[in-house]
């Protein structure tokens, strides 16, 4: 089994849920609603300054759904590539 870490601004989530439904991959998650920080695509604190707000998807998994996962995330990094879409784990 492998961990995956997927962390995503908001304004993906549904489409990051329906590419993953699409490669019928990560159907099990733990969401972690709300995720402040600053990472390479800029702050996102949820405040006045740095209003956006991120959101996260643990996914215990095997490496073959692993990789259908990746594949899921490579494309809405595609569709919306400043978003900030990150995947972690051995994929």
């Amino acid at each position: 089994m492998i961990r995956i870490e997927i962390i995503a601004n908001h304004s993906v989530e549904e489409n990051v849920l329906e590419a993953l439904a699409k490669e019928n991959v990560g159907k099990f998650y733990t969401k972690i609603p709300n995720i402040f920080g600053v990472g390479s695509a800029g702050p996102r604190m949820g405040d006045a300054i740095w209003p956006e707000e991120n959101f996260a998807l643990v996914i215990w998994c095997e490496e073959e759904e692993g990789r259908g996962i990746k594949r899921a995330i490579d494309k809405v990094k595609q569709q919306f590539p400043g978003e900030g879409i990150k995947i972690f784990g051995n994929t």
